[in-house]
């Protein structure tokens, strides 16, 4: 069984999660780590739990969601991963920083591609993949139907979705994407997403005024 920890980083108040195994093994999803102290708390709780970390995988490559990849990949030595259609994203990253008035020189290199097609595995546990664009082009969702659980990056939160004026945003594929694959899944899956509390895909489907 996997379990899921969270944490919360950056200006923009990004939700960084690990996924863990029986094993100790982990992901690192969506690093968002800026600050040194922010790195240097994260890997703390890594060493004190005793995690291998396994690789890098993101839900998206905007910048809140990528701040701490290079330092984890200096650390662990570990590959970062993330959808093809998210390379346009990525490289744009130090324009789209120096926009917010952060300055970031440590744009990562992506080790490999996420197919949507193919689950992923962490030991013995399946994680299946959803494409769910509209947020950003290659937006994906991580499910784990034993857990029931669903980490949605920035594209379904507690009663709001993701904003669609970035670059490759689009309302109507986000609303398309939510509807699709996260909508189909049961009731009570707790959806973690990529800024604020955890919400269910009942009460989003009951209570979120732009999915009603």
């Amino acid at each position: 069984m996997l379990n899921v920890h969270f944490f919360t980083f950056n200006a923009f108040q990004e939700n960084t999660y690990i996924i863990s195994n029986h094993k100790k093994e982990c992901w690192i999803v969506d690093p968002g780590m800026y600050e040194q102290r922010e790195t240097d708390g994260f890997i703390s709780f890594i060493e004190k739990q005793g995690f291998t970390p396994q690789a890098i995988i993101n839900t998206h490559a905007h910048l809140d969601h990528i701040f701490g990849v290079q330092a984890m990949v200096d650390k662990y030595n570990i590959p970062f991963s993330i959808h093809r259609l998210e390379q346009p994203v990525l490289d744009r990253g130090r324009e789209t920083a120096a926009m917010f008035g952060f300055s970031f020189n440590n744009l990562p290199v992506v080790s490999s591609y996420i197919d949507h097609t193919t689950p992923l595995q962490l030991g013995e546990d399946t994680v299946q993949v959803f494409l769910t664009p509209g947020h950003s082009p290659g937006s994906i969702s991580f499910y784990y139907e034993p857990g029931n659980w669903v980490i949605a990056g920035d594209v379904l939160f507690q009663g709001s979705i993701g904003r669609t004026d970035l670059p490759g945003g689009d309302f109507d594929t986000l609303i398309s994407s939510i509807k699709k694959h996260l909508f189909t899944l049961p009731d009570n899956t707790t959806v973690l997403s990529g800024h604020g509390d955890s919400t269910t895909i009942g009460d989003e489907k009951r209570d979120n005024p732009f999915l009603r």
